[in-house]
């Protein structure tokens, strides 16, 4: 009888740094090695981060990480774990070509002992792999203590034949695949469905090990797992954190014993989480310690400015309440009550005086005159986030990015957008759900996410609200004008945004929306607006991508098109 044990992890990696990611390796194989783990598996490209995109292709880059598996190799043997089998992914080369390849390394006895490079390579939504990488063309089985164990390296298992098909054959114990698979609402069950074909294909139990954070607008979500050949789900780490769980491996067994299993996250607090360790990553992996925003009283701001206080502490987010002629008693008062419930600073710049002098040299009437308001905004908190080294957000949400519903250089100035891709329905039930959370005692930087693995409650809140409940039931306005409403200028939310989920994510054309039931009037109000705003969205700051097709890198359109069917 021969039993294995895996240790399992999942770890924040960031994308370029060689002797960090090692480092985090190291320590995370010495845990494992105090657990008697006698293989510690890490996610794709652990080394190098991922997704690199062309920094693979530097030659000087590639032979730093080479060097650093190396040293790596022999710091564990060093320390005496040279007799442990530790998986890392990183960039090689092949041979024949120079281009890079995504590999699988395992480090044994102070030397790289085995490699493999993956063979399916990914073109599209969110990857270029195929643009960058050449692809492996064999396939590994590595013998740990009698036990075979076939790898490969996400994409590998999502498509048919290839690897896996030659791994069936090869009558393997296990399956080990080491995976940089992003974050979308409602893949994990995806990615468990699949696991279990690809663990009845071979005939063993399968392990996918996930990385966990945010690297730019993507974010990793880890919940790793681990299922038997027959399906049965053995093992599962949490979502959003970094995690090193454990699984047992016994070949004579007919079916393997499960370990510890992670509870499944409520949707609302499963896509919440998700935003904020992408602005939380983001801001560590760029060395920002706070950030800034305009306070105006809506729920937006109100929803990022609360993701912001999760991800980096109240005390660290500098709101700016900038009220003009049209605010809003309410939308001050809700704007203040929200800055003290976070703890947060509160500063107030009335931006009518700037108006007026702008005014009294332009002379400026109608939607250029209610632009040049938010550009006002937009001056100020770019000189908030100048002066004390912030980042600064923007608050515009995925309905009205769609529709062009945002001032270029005003409200749309910023360096990060935590709630890009959330459409306005979607903000309202966040909101919503932060508030049922804080009331159940989930504090200030109380979420379960990297960083706080410990799942600290955070710093309580005042009567148990975060956002103000007037910021969330009031109607939305922008309050460029006397009695202005989103609706003036918009369809109803609760319909545009069900015409923009078909158009946008479900590349539904004119006559598919009206197949769907929509009306053409509105069907042909909200084509005009998303295809008139495109030039907008390329110039929009980057945020984390949370639905099946972001404003982003997966979604590519031409600035201009006359195609409207």
């Amino acid at each position: 009888m021969t039993q294995i044990r895996f240790a399992l992890a999942q770890i924040d990696t960031c994308v370029g740094d060689l002797a960090g990611n090692a480092a985090k390796v190291l320590d995370y194989t010495r845990r494992a090695a105090g657990e008697h783990a006698r293989v510690v598996v890490f996610p794709e490209m652990t080394l190098t981060g991922y997704p690199i995109e062309d920094l693979a292709l530097r030659r000087t880059f590639r032979q730093a990480a080479w060097n650093q598996a190396n040293e790596l190799a022999a710091a564990l043997a060093a320390e005496g774990m040279g007799g442990l089998y530790v998986a890392v992914g990183t960039v090689g080369t092949d041979p024949e070509t120079s281009k890079p390849r995504n590999r699988m390394v395992v480090l044994h006895e102070g030397v790289v002992w085995a490699g493999y490079d993956k063979h399916f390579l990914p073109n599209y939504g969110v990857f270029d792999e195929f643009r960058i990488f050449s692809a492996g063309d064999r396939s590994v089985v590595i013998d740990v203590d009698g036990a075979r164990i076939g790898v490969a390296i996400c994409e590998d298992i999502w498509q048919d034949g290839g690897p896996v098909a030659e791994l069936a054959e090869r009558g393997i114990d296990l399956l080990l695949t080491m995976n940089g698979s992003p974050y979308e609402e409602g893949k994990t069950h995806t990615r468990m469905e699949l696991a279990v074909r690809r663990a009845r294909e071979v005939g063993a139990p399968l392990i996918y090990l996930n990385q966990v954070g945010g690297q730019d607008d993507l974010i990793f979500d880890g919940g790793s797992f681990v299922v038997d050949s027959d399906g049965t789900l053995l093992e599962r780490s949490p979502m959003f954190m970094e995690d090193l769980s454990y699984f047992t491996l016994d070949t004579d067994a007919a079916r393997q014993t499960p370990t510890s299993i992670a509870a499944d996250l409520d949707p609302d607090e499963e896509v919440y989480t998700a935003c904020v360790l992408g602005l939380k990553d983001y801001m560590r992996k760029n060395g920002f310690k706070g950030v800034t925003l305009g306070l105006s009283g809506g729920i937006d701001s109100a929803l990022v400015a609360a993701m912001a206080a999760d991800a980096c502490g109240g005390g660290n987010v500098w709101g700016i309440s900038m009220p003009s002629m049209y605010s809003s008693d309410g939308s001050k008062d809700d704007a203040a009550d929200l800055a003290a419930n976070l703890g947060a600073h509160y500063d107030i710049q009335p931006i009518e005086p700037l108006f007026a002098a702008f005014q009294s040299q332009l002379a400026l009437e109608g939607v250029a005159a209610e632009n040049l308001q938010a550009r006002i905004r937009g001056v100020i908190v770019m000189a908030y986030s100048n002066a004390k080294g912030l980042l600064a957000l923007a608050t515009g949400n995925k309905s009205e990015l769609a529709c062009g519903y945002s001032t270029i250089y005003g409200d749309a100035v910023g360096g990060y957008a935590p709630i890009k891709d959330l459409l306005k329905t979607r903000v309202w039930e966040l909101a919503r759900w932060r508030n049922k959370a804080a009331a159940a005692g989930m504090g200030i930087g109380g979420l379960a996410v990297v960083g706080n693995e410990r799942r600290d409650a955070g710093v309580p809140l005042p009567d148990g609200v975060m956002i103000p409940v007037n910021s969330i039931v009031k109607a939305p306005s922008a309050e460029l004008r006397p009695g202005q409403k989103d609706s003036d200028s918009l369809p109803e939310y609760g319909l545009l945004d069900r015409v923009l989920s078909a158009y946008i994510e479900h590349a539904h054309g004119r006559a598919d929306l009206l197949s769907d039931g929509f009306d053409e009037a509105t069907v042909d109000t909200v084509m005009r607006l998303v295809d008139r705003a495109e030039w907008k969205r390329r110039q929009y700051p980057l945020g984390p991508k949370v639905t099946a097709l972001a404003f982003g890198r997966d979604r590519r359109l031409p600035v201009t098109t006359a195609f409207r069917e």
